[in-house]
């Protein structure tokens, strides 16, 4: 199977909306053995077991992923990859880990603001309340007509300490 076949695949069985979780999840393990790099495969089934609720075993898949260089086979899902894990991790009840890994997140096109998001939802799982509403408002606060700098100065405010 070539690279483009096996991408093709990938992209298909992501899409195919007529199965359930556990048919998907064989077909990646299928997938994944045939993956053009351990990386890759680790990625994908790690991801196919994220999303039907076996966070234990993603987490496994997704440090393997990590560990055979995703980072530099496929930038892309490597940011991805990031977004999703530290997503894991959080309902894993393992928020500081979550927390420093999406704070080290990396800008990417493919992600967008979704670190800044996912870190604020890691920070509310911690009790940090405050800064994780910062965190929401000021990663949508780029996307907004106006009112940018009180947005901001608002949003700041929510985490200095009082001037008293």
């Amino acid at each position: 199977m070539t690279d483009t076949d096996w991408e093709a695949r990938v992209v298909a069985l992501w899409a195919d909306d007529t199965i359930d979780d556990t048919t998907r999840i064989d077909r990646m393990h299928e997938l994944a053995s045939a993956a053009p790099h351990p990386a890759l495969g680790a990625f994908e089934l790690g991801g196919s077991l994220d999303s039907a609720g076996h966070e234990a075993e993603a987490d496994v898949h997704y440090t393997a992923a990590t560990a055979a260089g995703l980072a530099e086979i496929d930038p892309t899902r490597a940011a991805q990859l990031v977004v999703q894990h530290a997503s894991t991790l959080r309902n894993l009840d393992r928020v500081d880990e979550a927390i420093a890994m999406l704070r080290d997140a990396p800008t990417h096109p493919s992600t967008g603001a979704a670190p800044r998001v996912f870190l604020a939802l890691a920070l509310h799982s911690a009790g940090r309340y405050d800064e994780a509403l910062r965190v929401a408002i000021e990663a949508v606060e780029p996307t907004l007509p106006r009112y940018n700098r009180s947005v901001r100065a608002y949003a700041a405010a929510l985490t200095e300490p009082d001037p008293a």
